[in-house]
């Protein structure tokens, strides 16, 4: 059974696809543990939809080069992100809402950028081709991951006093807006060093999935985020097991069962489940 298990990473492509997500395991969900502290769970939505036109404009200047199209991702998202927070302030609107418009705008011009050029696939940039990952995308997405991992370690303190006390922390700092800043910046980093994989369209699976699941294992947040790590990285191993023997793109077979993982842990969990409702349903005699 073992020797079932290991076999496909025989293979050179398993494992250069392995070794990507488990980068990807150890940035993505601890900045998903915080977007959902922060109750801004659909943001990596929006970013992820919003990196689309730096994609395709950096594709269009420089070719299908992933450092390119990964910079100009960057710019876009944090465009996005910035342009967003703005408007609310300036309007006095909802973040959420001017997020929607702007991410929007930015989705239409990217897939109108991309139909504009020829031989540009917008299938493999929207979802991605993880049993495709060669070296350089490998070396990007581990770049993007020390990178991420080393800048939430620099920010962790004030980002968690800044989630819990916003008031507070802008009272006796004034740079909460700065930390925000930092930790939006860190969230389109690791969407864009998910898309070389997981395409536009997945990139926050891995990020997202585990960590709204981390909630239903552990209640304080260092236990939330060893969780949500652990459990992405039991869904890269799986995801790519079934991809290999049912023959489905890796892709969405690591995001089913990273949510998987998900729905089990919101049916079993120790906190906040269906389970735990159940058994602490009071129960009245007659």
């Amino acid at each position: 059974m073992i020797g079932d298990l290991l076999a496909p990473f025989g293979f050179g492509f398993m494992r250069h696809a392995l070794a990507g997500c488990v980068a990807l395991s150890l940035a993505g969900p601890p900045l998903g543990v915080f977007l959902v502290l922060r109750r801004m769970s659909l943001t990596s939505d929006v970013l992820q939809h919003g990196i689309l036109p730096g994609i395709a404009i950096g594709a269009a200047v420089a070719g299908l080069s992933l450092w390119a199209m990964g910079l100009g991702g960057f710019v876009a998202g944090l465009t996005v992100a910035l342009l967003g927070g703005w408007l609310a302030r300036a309007t006095g609107g909802r973040e959420d809402s001017q997020l929607a418009g702007v991410y929007l705008i930015a989705l239409a011009a990217g897939v109108a950028i991309i139909s504009l050029q020829r031989g540009m696939d917008l299938t493999h940039l929207l979802f991605g081709n993880v049993l495709g990952v060669d070296n350089a995308a490998l070396l990007l997405m581990a770049a993007v991951a020390s990178a991420a991992v080393f800048g939430l370690a620099l920010i962790w303190r004030p980002l968690l006093l800044e989630s819990f006390d916003p008031g507070f922390m802008q009272a006796v700092s004034g740079r909460g807006g700065a930390w925000h800043l930092a930790f939006m910046a860190l969230v389109v980093l690791c969407v864009v060093g998910g898309f070389a994989a997981m395409g536009t369209l997945m990139s926050v699976g891995l990020m997202m999935l585990p960590a709204v699941a981390a909630r239903h294992w552990a209640a304080e947040l260092p236990g939330q985020v060893r969780a949500a790590v652990a459990m992405a990285l039991i869904a890269s191993f799986f995801g790519l097991l079934l991809s290999y023997h049912a023959n489905v793109p890796a892709g969405p077979a690591i995001v089913l069962t990273a949510g998987g993982l998900w729905v089990a842990s919101l049916a079993i969990g120790r906190h906040a489940s269906l389970l735990r409702r159940l058994l602490r349903r009071p129960h009245y005699r007659g």
